[in-house]
């Protein structure tokens, strides 16, 4: 009864602007990295499906970093939005300095492997040594990126964690703008510059990357931001914080990392079918990312909200609010979800696809489409309610379980065995969405991920 009184006390018209306030920015800063990949993708795909497809392989090296980082921040970001409850900006910092050192740290390794062995990481992904060739440059010169993500993204997570979304997102967008520009100098070789086709992509990208960085250090170090504060407070972090951060973080990190692991492992899959059906599914994965990405930033938002609302001591406020931005995020996914059916359409029209691939790809993004909703409704869970709340364990449990018992098996054997056409390979992994779905919602009305995870801490 309490929680229905509750519930009724949120008004729909504040939790919207709340909702404005911290996911629209998340979303359009989702949207611009999404846009990066798809100019990519389109200036390399007018060169043909072979180096469409290459930088298809490589750039899942690129992702599953990406979700590693995205993983550990993702656990860090449940700290901050809880200690922003109460005002705490001394272990805000110490949390955002250990998040960077986990981060600087594994993004070294990355950096080694691609620039050392970038063509045996490659053989996972695709047989093909003309695709492996093309691949192997432009991982080597996109390499760099690792280390500027390990310290662009644990500042980033705490700007969107104090409610300060707009600031990643200028930064973003610059980016972006970068990127476009020198993307159509460096691949086409434009201003008297050679043309470096894949490897132009890759230049342009980590160039990008690196102003992104200096820029997000600017915003909080040279604007004096309220996060901001002298080196030392950064790495201040006690014993005690770090462990549980690092407990927190671990069943993040291993999730995210897991998911992007088996999600590439689906490409694989599907790339090994043919040139043409794995530029097909990376020019897929492209246009459906600028539609679900977008969509997603909501449990970015359920984060933040409710784990200020469980800082704050208020968890039948935080369980309240979670249950209507869910049902404002499933009406979300289904507009989505139409949206990359009905435009997916026109935007395959700019690739260079034989007749074959784009027949492909109109019916993958069919797929996509019908079934983002519900992609979105578990992201809601996994990295909103269940990880604002610190029940990162199950949600990891649950996520990993599903991709690599379900996924990654049907992948293999419906393209490989059974050899289905590519777009009912992807209908039949997608029906681990389905289970993970059931899972998750007996964990979501059970309320046992409704936890403080700041209590008693020992500075």
């Amino acid at each position: 009864m309490e929680n229905q009184q509750t519930l009724n006390n949120i008004k729909t018209r504040e939790l919207l602007s709340m909702l404005r306030k911290i996911a629209l920015p998340i979303a359009l800063q989702s949207l611009i990295g999404s846009s990066l990949n798809l100019i990519d993708n389109l200036m390399v795909g007018s060169l043909g499906e072979l180096q469409l497809n290459a930088v298809g392989v490589s750039v899942q090296i690129f992702f599953i970093y990406w979700m590693l980082l995205y993983g550990i921040s993702g656990g860090a970001a449940t700290f901050i939005s809880q200690f922003y409850g109460v005002s705490d900006f001394k272990n805000i910092r110490r949390t955002t300095g250990f998040t960077l050192t986990i981060a600087l740290g594994i993004g070294l390794l990355f950096f080694i492997a691609a620039e050392a062995f970038p063509q045996y990481i490659l053989r996972i992904f695709t047989k093909f040594p003309e695709v492996i060739e093309e691949g192997s440059s432009y991982v080597r010169l996109a390499a760099p990126t690792f280390l500027m993500l390990a310290v662009t993204q644990p500042f980033t997570i705490a700007l969107r964690a104090t409610q300060q979304t707009r600031l990643p997102l200028y930064a973003s967008a610059v980016a972006l703008a970068t990127n476009t520009v020198l993307n159509y100098i460096l691949i086409f070789g434009k201003l008297g510059l050679p043309a470096l086709g894949v490897n132009g992509a890759a230049l342009a990208t980590a160039i990008a990357r690196l102003l992104e960085m200096g820029l997000i250090l600017y915003v909080v170090f040279g604007r004096k931001n309220k996060i901001a504060g002298r080196l030392s407070e950064f790495f201040s972090y006690g014993k005690d914080l770090a462990k549980r951060i690092y407990q927190n973080a671990l069943p993040t990190t291993a999730n995210e990392t897991l998911w992007g692991l088996g999600t590439s492992l689906y490409v694989a899959a599907f790339a090994r079918i043919g040139i043409t059906e794995g530029a097909a599914i990376q020019a897929c994965n492209t246009i459906n990312n600028l539609f679900s990405l977008a969509a997603f930033s909501i449990g970015d938002a359920i984060l933040i909200l409710i784990g200020q609302k469980l800082g704050e001591g208020k968890p039948d406020l935080a369980y309240a609010m979670s249950k209507k931005i869910i049902v404002v995020g499933l009406i979300i996914g289904l507009l989505l979800g139409g949206g990359v059916i009905l435009a997916g359409d026109s935007i395959l029209g700019l690739f260079d696809f034989t007749p074959e691939g784009a027949a492909y790809a109109k019916k993958i993004l069919i797929v996509y489409g019908a079934a983002l909703w519900l992609a979105l409704y578990n992201a809601m869970h996994v990295t909103g309610t269940l990880r604002g709340g610190g029940d990162t364990r199950f949600a990891m449990f649950t996520e990993t379980g599903t991709v690599w018992l379900i996924g990654v098996p049907l992948a293999f054997i419906t393209s490989l065995y059974l050899h289905w056409p590519i777009y009912f390979a992807v209908l039949a992994v997608k029906s681990e969405e389905v289970v993970k779905a059931i899972i998750l919602t007996r964990r979501y009305f059970s309320k046992k991920w409704l936890k403080n995870v700041i209590e008693n801490i020992d500075l």
